[in-house]
This record gives structure tokens, sequence and C-alpha cells, in this order.
């Protein structure tokens, strides 16, 4: 199949293109570069050694769009792309939902008008907010309380829609938890563009000496040691995810919803240990004030993806960390220094 990544550049969408392009899809990548780097690209085909065709695009651009679909006879979208940090939205909500919203608007025009029907969309397990139980599943109320979060939701209702107007679309809403990790190459990870707002890679940043501590955001939750828990996915999971969800949607499935986790939750200073270990490194931290819009624990349920997509996280903690130190201890500065 010939599939387009929006976003696919940026961490989550080059792990996905290496997954795609090892089972002999052909990928097709728009990306802005607003957070992301040409290098992954360039990396990713070094990896495979397949070819990527790429445009530097924003989505909301739709004429552009529209010759992007006019030139590539598209089966299937992945949909990545799309401002992601919860602290950034609460202080640019409008930036958030401008970008976020309006450029799935113009991506879901331009892929009516060209018969392209099938579509899986990078969500959140934001959109669940603060969750009464955990591990969540699909059932469980979604109420974010962050702009981030809630731009998730709103695409999500949008989609719904679409697909209720007509159902010869077929969407898979993925709902994932935290990922982290790197391709056991070493050569693609996460590489934010100023201080990370994820936790994995501000860790890793500080193992490798490029930041002097990391900011650990409250010790009073109410959880075993304090700090917040989460469930962490390995990327390369994440991304065979996404291949699967493909498969689902090539069965004519209408809309369908999953959450993609381990079913796991780790503390913050769980994750600082492992990541000591992994590095062999000293993570120094400091306790400072909550952030806006965080919660205390939130993991998944993702036994529907099971089920349905035959698909389950396979990569421990201890493997998410060695790759995500591998990655940065060979990329101290990132895609644009390596060691």
């Amino acid at each position: 199949m010939n599939i387009l990544l929006t976003g696919g550049a940026g961490y989550i969408g080059s792990h996905t293109c290496v997954v795609l392009l090892e089972k002999e899809h052909h990928v097709i990548v728009v990306d802005n570069l607003c957070n992301s780097k040409f290098e992954a690209i360039k990396r990713v085909e070094a990896i495979t050694g397949k070819k990527v065709i790429f445009y530097q695009e924003d989505l909301r651009n739709t004429p552009g769009m529209d010759a992007i679909f006019r030139n590539n006879a598209i089966n299937a979208v992945i949909h990545f792309a799309g401002l992601k940090s919860v602290a950034e939205s609460v202080a640019r909500p409008l930036d958030y939902y401008g970008n976020n919203i309006n450029g799935t608007l113009s991506l879901c025009s331009v892929m009516a008008a060209h018969g392209v029907k099938n579509l899986v969309f990078s969500s959140s397990a934001t959109v669940y907010g603060d969750p009464e139980v955990v591990p969540a599943d699909e059932t469980a109320p979604v109420r974010p309380f962050n702009p981030y979060g809630r731009s998730k939701l709103f695409i999500e209702e949008i989609l719904t829609d679409l697909h209720h107007s007509d159902l010869s679309w077929n969407i898979a809403l993925l709902r994932y938890f935290n990922p982290v990790g790197a391709h056991p190459s070493g050569r693609i990870g996460e590489d934010p563009s100023d201080i990370p707002n994820n936790l994995m890679p501000y860790i890793a940043r500080v193992a490798v000496g490029r930041l002097s501590e990391l900011n650990v955001y409250g010790d009073d939750y109410d959880t075993p040691d304090g700090t917040g828990v989460r469930d962490y996915i390995h990327v390369m999971d994440l991304a065979e995810g996404h291949l699967k969800a493909l498969e689902k949607l090539a069965t004519n499935s209408g809309l369908v919803t999953y959450n993609l986790g381990t079913g796991k939750g780790f503390s913050v200073l769980e994750m600082v240990a492992a990541f000591k270990r992994a590095s062999g490194k000293p993570i120094p931290y400091k306790i400072v004030g909550r952030r806006p819009g965080d919660v205390a624990t939130c993991y998944a349920n993702p036994s529907l993806a099971g089920r349905e997509l035959c698909w389950t996280a396979r990569r421990g903690i201890d493997e998410m960390c060695a790759d995500a130190w591998q990655w940065q201890s060979m990329n101290p500065g990132g895609y644009g220094e390596t060691g």
C-alpha cells in the first residue's frame, strides 16, 4: 500500500516509517518540520535501505495537500501531525486548537475529495483526564482538562461524525499512553527542539550531560512515592500497533478505538532508577511544583487491542531505557550532533 504519514519526520512517525517500509509498504511523509528534523527521514532510509517520498508542507495549506494527493496514489493515511505539549497547550490554547483541529479538517477534506477513506488517528490517553479507575479501558469517561487533550478529543468527535455521515470511512482512533525508547540501532529517537516536555528525553539529556538535573514536577501525588505514575510504552511497540491498525482498516472495520499501552504504571522516580541502571550514569534531580494539566496516575487497559488487533506491547522498561540511552549516547546533540 501507499501510506501517507502526516508528521512522519517526528518521533513516533519516523519509527512507524521504519515498520511500514520493512513490511514493503510505500511511505509518503508530509511534515512542516516545526518540531522535527529532515535528518530523521534520511536515517529511516539508511536503516531500511528504502526510499521515503517527503514533502515539507503544513496540513492547513489545503491546495498544497491537494497537490500531494494528486501526485501520489495514496491508499491510507496515518495522522500524527500536531502540537503535543500539555504545559505549552495550557499557555497557548489557541495555537493548539488552531493547529491540531484545522490541520485535521484540511486533511480530511482533501482525503474526501480524492476518495481516500482509511485513516489512523494519533490520539492520546490525555482524553481520559484523571481517570476514576485504572487501568482505563476504552469505555472510561473522556474528560480531558488541558487544551492538548481537548484538541485530541475534539478531533475524535469530528472523525466520529465524519464516519457516521459516510459509513465508507474506516477510522482507527489510537489512544496511546507515554511513548519512550528508540530504534535499537540508535539511529533515530526522540529529539525535542527545546527543553523536553516528556520525561524520558529529559532524563536522557541529564545522563548525557546536556542538562544539569531533572525537574520532578510534584512529589505529593497520591501514589506510592508521591510522583506521577504513567504507562510507558516502547516506541517500536507503538509503531507496530499502527501497522496492526492499518491491517484492521483493510477489513472495512468502520470506526474503532483502541488503547495502546502496556497495562502497567511506573512512577517518575522508578523511571529515573531504571534509566540509571541502563546508562550507568547518575541522574541528579530536584523536586519542583506540579505542572498545570498533569494528573496523578494514568495507565491503560490494552486488552481490546490484544483481542481485535492481535497486538500487545512486548518490550519492558529495561529495554525502553537501554534503547533510549543507545540513541542519546550515540547522538548527544540529537540529530544535529553524533557521538
